[in-house]
């Protein structure tokens, strides 16, 4: 028996939800963590979209003005490792796993905790 998925303030399910915080990167995580209040599982996805969405974004910035190596690398080497990072973690908050990234999650748990 499977149990019923939680639905959280927005009126979606839980692992919908958090699948949707990463959907347009750090986009959908700040209106995500903007929105929900209280369902801890929605709110460290959101952060950790925010958290790792946005330093993806920064990289790329700062790789461009680099010339040349830090242009291949911008366009060569990070979107395919953000496309892989993107389809991991929609797939994890799908499936209602409330998976850490190295480094990104544990930030995104302490921005959470100061955020109370």
């Amino acid at each position: 028996m499977t149990p019923t998925p939680r639905k959280t303030s927005s009126g979606l399910e839980e692992n919908v939800a958090g699948l949707l915080t990463y959907v347009l990167g750090f986009v959908t995580g700040v209106i995500f963590l903007l929105i929900e209040k209280d369902n801890k599982f929605v709110r460290f996805h959101a952060m950790q979209s925010i958290v790792v969405f946005g330093a993806f974004f920064v990289i790329s910035l700062v790789l461009n003005v680099v010339p040349v190596i830090g242009t291949i690398v911008s366009v060569l080497i990070l979107p395919p490792i953000s496309l892989i990072v993107w389809i991991v973690l929609m797939v994890k908050a799908y499936q209602g796993n409330q998976y850490k990234l190295p480094i990104a999650g544990d930030f995104s748990e302490k921005q959470l905790a100061k955020m109370k």
